[in-house]
């Protein structure tokens, strides 16, 4: 099945399965973090590692959340080490993405003996 930026979103997944496959399950989050930064580089992703972000109420800034990466300016990024991923998480990469009005993001989880990811869409999206 062919996905919105799929070209992107099969790079982004096959180097955080190259990242699982090395390092396994079982490290912080930040370690994953940084292994995924460097596979971005060898598979010459443009990307912004901990982008900062203002998050708005109506017209107020009420604060600043950061996404694990922005990658080709398209595909919000939300990394976990979690032995099983909750609703509550794909609830946060949800909402990240209407937050930050981006239409398309990926949940990867690099806590459990497999790799797990979802893609996730944002309904609410402004063009």
């Amino acid at each position: 099945m062919e996905y919105k930026h799929s070209d992107i979103t099969e790079k982004i997944i096959k180097a955080a399965m190259t990242v699982h496959n090395f390092l396994g399950n079982g490290f912080p989050e930040v370690i994953y973090q940084r292994a995924l930064a460097a596979e971005f580089n060898i598979l010459l992703l443009n990307f912004v590692r901990e982008m900062s972000i203002p998050v708005y109420f109506k017209e107020v800034h009420v604060g600043d959340r950061r996404v694990d990466f922005l990658v080709e300016q398209n595909i919000c990024v939300e990394l976990k080490a979690l032995a099983i991923l909750e609703s509550g998480h794909i609830a946060q990469a949800k909402n990240y993405l209407e937050a930050f009005n981006f239409e398309i993001g990926l949940l990867i989880n690099f806590g459990g003996k497999s790799l797990e990811w979802k893609r996730i869409y944002n309904n609410k999206y402004k063009v």
